[in-house]
C-alpha cells in the first residue's frame, strides 16, 4: 500500500469482497476444535504494537535477501540456538527463551490500519457496525462482570483506545454491541506522554526506569504490580502509541509528510521503547511467579512492505508478518511457522487474526463451544477461528 491516506469509502469499498471471505474462512475453522485441554490463565496482557512493525527489520530478519528487502539492520544471535532478532531487540534477545514467535500471520484483507485492528481486537471484520465487542470484553462478559463487579477486574485498556489511524471506524476496543444489551463496562486509564512529563503528578507515582522512561513503558510496568495486588482475573491492552500520524510510530512510511516515521525513528525510538519495556515486562512476571498465569501477545495490525520504498521505509503488507507470545502456558523459544525468502508471504504454517485470537481465548479457559449474543440476539461462536495448538 502507498503512503496516501486511504478514504472511509475505499476502506468500506474494498473490505466488502474480503470480509465475506474472512467470514466463510472463520465459519469453516470454528466447527471443528481441537483436542487442546483447556487453558488455565487467570489474566492476558494484549500489546498493539500500533502502526504495524516491519517484520524485517524486527521479528523476522532476512539477512541474505537483497539490500532493499533486508534493510539497514543486521540480525544477531538470541539465547535460543539458532533464533535471530534484528539488531533493534537487544533485550528481547536476552529473554527469547521466555517466547514464542509466530512468523506467519496474514490477512486477506485490505491492508489498513483498521481492518487490522478490527480483525486483532475482535477476531471479526465488521467494517461500520456493528462494533464487535473485544476479546477482552468477551471474556470479562463470560466470567458474569457487571459493573457491580469491582474495578480491578473489568477490562483495561492503556491509556486510551482512540487510536489515530484516518479512517472513522470501530478498531474494536470496547464492548461494541455487548455494550447496549447488558451493564459493562471497560476502563480507559493509564500514563501518556503528556502526563509523564508533568512533574508534579510523576512525583505522585512510583516509576520505574526499568520499564523505560516512556508511557508505553510505564503502563507495561504497571501490570504486574497491579496483578500482585488484585489477583483477580484482567485483560489489559496496551496500545503502544496513540496516532499514526506527526509523530513517532510503527508506521514507517517516511514520506516526509504526515506519515514521517523512518527507519532511523524505529530504531532510535520506536524500537528501544518495545525492546526494553516488553523484555522487563515478561522478565518481570517470571520474578513474581505470575508468567505462566498471564498470557502476553504483542503484535502489530499488519507487516511492511518487503521492499524498502523510495523514501528509504516500508508501507503496508497484510500478506506477512510476526506476533510474539509469551507466558499462558505457551512454550517459550520456539517458531511457529516462517515466510518465504523475501518475507512477502507465509511459507509454512499460515496464521490468520482469527486464529490467534481464538488461541487467546484457549489460553484464558473460554470453552471451545462457548457462545455469546450476536447482534440480533441469535448466540454466536465465540472462537472465530482454531487456536494454534503448537504454542502450547
Amino acid at each position: 500500500m502507498s503512503a496516501t491516506h486511504p478514504t472511509r469509502r475505499d476502506f468500506f469499498r474494498t473490505t466488502a469482497a474480503g470480509a465475506a471471505g474472512l467470514t466463510l474462512a472463520a465459519s469453516a475453522s470454528g466447527g471443528s476444535r481441537p483436542p487442546l485441554a483447556i487453558g488455565k490463565a487467570k489474566s492476558c496482557i494484549f500489546i498493539n504494537m500500533v502502526g504495524g512493525p516491519a517484520h524485517l527489520d524486527t521479528f523476522d530478519p532476512k539477512p541474505n535477501a537483497p539490500s532493499d528487502v533486508r534493510g539497514p539492520f543486521s540480525p544477531i544471535q538470541t539465547k535460543v540456538p539458532g533464533l535471530h532478532l534484528s539488531e533493534l531487540f537487544p533485550k528481547l534477545a536476552q529473554v527469547s527463551d521466555k517466547f514464542a514467535l509466530v512468523r506467519s500471520m496474514y490477512h486477506d484483507a485490505p491492508p489498513v490500519h483498521e481492518s487490522g485492528f478490527q480483525l486483532l481486537n475482535t477476531g471479526r471484520l465488521f467494517r461500520d457496525g456493528p462494533e464487535w465487542p473485544s476479546v477482552g470484553c468477551v471474556w470479562k462478559f463470560l466470567n458474569g462482570d457487571t459493573e457491580l463487579m469491582p474495578l480491578a477486574s473489568r477490562h483495561f485498556v492503556c491509556p486510551e483506545p482512540h487510536v489515530e489511524t484516518g479512517i472513522r471506524v470501530g478498531r474494536g476496543f470496547g464492548p461494541g454491541y455487548l455494550g447496549e444489551r447488558v451493564p459493562f463496562r471497560y476502563v480507559e486509564v493509564g500514563w501518556t506522554e503528556q502526563s509523564l512529563t508533568n512533574k508534579g503528578l510523576a512525583r505522585r507515582f512510583d516509576l520505574n526506569p526499568g520499564y523505560g522512561m516512556t508511557a508505553f513503558g510505564q503502563n507495561c510496568a504497571g501490570c504486574p504490580v497491579s496483578f500482585t495486588k488484585f489477583p483477580l482475573g484482567r485483560f489489559i491492552t496496551i496500545n503502544q502509541f496513540p496516532t499514526v500520524f506527526d509523530s513517532p510510530s510503527w508506521d514507517c512510511h517516511a514520506d516526509g509528510g504526515s506519515l514521517r516515521t523512518t527507519l532511523a525513528d524505529v530504531r532510535d525510538i520506536v524500537a528501544p521503547s518495545f525492546d526494553t519495556a516488553v523484555a522487563r515486562l515478561l522478565t518481570d512476571l517470571e520474578e513474581r511467579g505470575l508468567l505462566e498465569s498471564t498470557l502476553v501477545v504483542a503484535t502489530g495490525e499488519f507487516g511492511r512492505t518487503p521492499k524498502l520504498n523510495s523514501n528509504g521505509g516500508r508501507d503496508h503488507w497484510a500478506g506477512c508478518w510476526t506476533a510474539l507470545v509469551a507466558g499462558g502456558g505457551v512454550k517459550g523459544g520456539q517458531v511457529i511457522g516462517a515466510s518465504d525468502a523475501t518475507g512477502s508471504e507465509p511459507a509454512e504454517r499460515p496464521v490468520t487474526p482469527q486464529e490467534l485470537v481464538s488461541t487467546v481465548f484457549h489460553a484464558l479457559g473460554v470453552p471451545h463451544n462457548a457462545t455469546i449474543p450476536g447482534p440480533d440476539g441469535t448466540p454466536v461462536n465465540v472462537y472465530p477461528g482454531t487456536p494454534v495448538a503448537e504454542l502450547f
